[in-house]
């Protein structure tokens, strides 16, 4: 590791060990949003960005990678977001290193997202929901991204088991990639686009909980206004594609609107595109939290 990568716990955040002291996502992220920032940052160790940090495409540069980043700054944002396919990529060892960067970032005291789509039926997605949100699980993180388009109803034991233990998820909705519409904009024999139903769906499972249920949708910030009312989720909305991807904090108002207070943008290669320079890394996740927190505020 670079001399200068140390991560520091903050002592205002413990974290906590059970699920039976353990808060619920919802809360635990509002509360990381107003104290870090509006801000998550994903670490995403494809080939081209180890080349750049000047580090070789193997188990050794992902480690250093990813665990630079969260020395970096995993004391600064209040979720960082591994894409597990680029630690998958690397096989047993791979995942080795993913186990070891979620277990950092959680000491440093970020909440961890830990990106892998998940979506299946029966007893193969009951054994997905052990793999990442089960207290016992090497690889558990506390919320996972998950697909819905086997049917909403698919991700129950997910559901059920994230909020057994503390957990969130974030179901996909509105994606960015061009073939996402064909899909999530498709209406429904009832009359109802499938992007709402996946809102409305997350909508109740939310419905009462205050500060913020623990089911949250993940909504691209480059889409543009869609026609679907996200204003009942009462969940977090991941906004992927700050940045890199060609969005900017001013659009997130053309794709939510004015209410913006549970609107968590997401950036990897704008913040990742600095290192591997410790300081660089650090001054480009202020500036992306600045930006983002003059829009949102």
């Amino acid at each position: 590791m670079p001399s200068d990568t140390t991560a520091l716990t903050d002592p205002g955040e413990p974290q906590l060990a059970s699920a039976g002291s353990r808060a619920p996502f919802g809360a635990r992220l509002a509360a990381a949003m107003q104290a870090r920032g509006a801000l998550c940052v994903g670490i995403d160790p494809h080939p081209g960005l180890l080349h750049d940090w000047g580090l070789p495409v193997s188990v050794a540069g992902l480690r250093r990678f990813a665990l630079s980043t969260v020395d970096a700054i995993g004391a600064e944002v209040a979720v960082l977001k591994p894409q597990s396919a680029f630690f998958e990529a690397f096989g047993s060892a791979g995942i080795a290193v993913l186990e070891e960067t979620l277990a950092a970032a959680a000491a440093a005291g970020a909440l961890t997202l830990l990106d892998v789509k998940r979506g299946d039926i029966g007893s193969t997605m009951a054994a997905y929901a052990q793999a990442y949100l089960a207290d016992d699980a090497p690889l558990a993180a506390d919320a996972i991204t998950l697909s819905p388009f086997l049917g909403f109803g698919s991700l129950q034991p997910a559901l059920d088991l994230a909020a057994a233990t503390g957990r969130g998820v974030f179901v996909l909705a509105l994606t960015s990639n061009p073939e996402g519409p064909a899909i999530q904009h498709a209406v429904t024999a009832g009359g109802i686009p499938v992007a709402q139903q996946i809102a409305d769906a997350a909508a109740t499972l939310n419905a009462g909980v205050n500060p913020l249920g623990s089911v949250g949708l993940v909504v691209g910030a480059t889409i543009g206004r869609t026609g679907v009312d996200l204003s009942r989720v009462n969940g977090p909305l991941l906004a992927p594609g700050i940045g890199a991807q060609g969005a900017t904090p001013d659009d997130l108002r053309a794709v939510f609107g004015d209410d913006l207070r549970s609107v968590l943008p997401s950036s990897s290669r704008e913040v990742l595109g600095a290192g591997p320079s410790i300081s660089g890394l650090r001054e480009a996740t202020a500036r992306t939290i600045d930006a983002i927190r003059a829009v949102l505020s």
